[in-house]
């Protein structure tokens, strides 16, 4: 048996305004949103960001579930985005609405990190390669 991480989904208010963000903010390609536009993908390189709505995911989920908020602190996972322009991807993404959660750091392993936060409240680290 094969397994193959293929996507993580964020349920959000507003899919396509998620989507155009993170267009916009990371240059990712849109690789397509529905015709009602409750669900949709970017492409990122091996594993797609798909984002799908509140109502769509409440459809899925019957026993309901946390959604993410600015005004609560981020959930216990993030997305990892890999660049050798740590600082320059920060601003851009501030540009379109991202919030600083920390500045980059240069870790004891040589890796700059540093964390944002996107429109929807989700936790993005922005990074150097490790190694």
């Amino acid at each position: 048996m094969k397994i193959q991480f293929a996507y993580t989904i964020l349920y959000v208010a507003d899919v396509e305004k998620s989507i155009v963000f993170y267009e916009k903010a990371f240059g990712f390609e849109r690789k397509f949103i529905t015709p009602d536009k409750d669900y949709g993908e970017l492409f990122t390189g091996n594993t797609s960001i798909a984002f799908a709505s509140i109502t769509l995911a409440s459809g899925n989920l019957k026993q309901g579930f946390t959604e993410s908020s600015l005004e609560q602190k981020p959930f216990a996972i993030e997305l990892g985005f890999v660049t050798d322009a740590v600082a320059e991807t920060i601003q851009q993404a501030l540009q379109y609405g991202a919030q600083i959660v920390e500045e980059p750091k240069q870790k004891p392993w040589g890796q700059t990190v540093a964390y944002i936060r996107d429109i929807d409240g989700f936790l993005i680290e922005i990074c150097t390669a490790v190694g």
